[in-house]
């Protein structure tokens, strides 16, 4: 009798293990569902106090870098720029995006020009962390900066100052995920 009620007892307490488990695995995969639908951007949407700054939320601070942010939003990419990296983003400023012709930016920001804008944005990305000291040497070398939209931007210098796809680098900012180099002009990728 002993046995069958200790026996009863371990199958008890199995089958409770087994549900509370089960329950766990809801529950959990409840939050995950709910936290995906409420974070549409993935990382993007995730900040804290704590952390180091990544390349969006440092151009998300920059009153320079309004127009830059919102095209980044309207091509849904906000996600490239918060991962770990290392890459080096050549941010124009929203005078940069002023001096393209007139019509210019609002066209690119409607909804039907969503990819072509990804595009664009994404030939201001590379691989790899490029401030400006970095940017001399490869100058030096002769080298490229190979981007994310598969184009290569030459690098020269002339002077103090260093120019990435003809575009001039004002500043080199670090960040936790790479380097924002700020630039003063659009880079627009060559036509394909």
């Amino acid at each position: 009798m002993r046995i069958k009620i200790f026996v009863f007892f371990v199958i008890t307490l199995l089958i409770s293990a087994c549900n509370s488990g089960d329950e766990g695995k809801v529950s959990n995969q409840s939050a995950s569902n709910s936290f995906e639908q409420n974070t549409p951007k993935g990382q993007a949407s995730y900040s804290d106090d704590v952390s180091a700054k990544n390349i969006l939320q440092v151009a998300e601070g920059s009153k320079d870098h309004t127009t830059l942010v919102a095209a980044v939003q309207a091509a849904g990419i906000e996600h490239v720029l918060v991962n770990a990296g290392p890459l080096t983003v050549f941010a124009p400023t929203n005078a940069a995006f002023d001096a393209l012709p007139e019509g210019t930016v609002e066209t690119l920001l409607k909804p039907e020009n969503k990819s072509k804008l990804a595009f664009i944005l994404t030939n201001h990305a590379a691989p790899g962390s490029f401030n400006l000291k970095a940017l001399k040497k490869e100058a030096k070398k002769g080298r490229k900066i190979y981007t994310a939209a598969g184009d290569y931007l030459e690098v020269k210098v002339d002077g103090d100052d260093v120019y990435v796809g003809g575009a001039k680098v004002l500043a080199s900012i670090q960040t936790s995920n790479g380097v924002i180099d700020v630039v003063d002009k659009v880079i627009l990728p060559k036509e394909k």
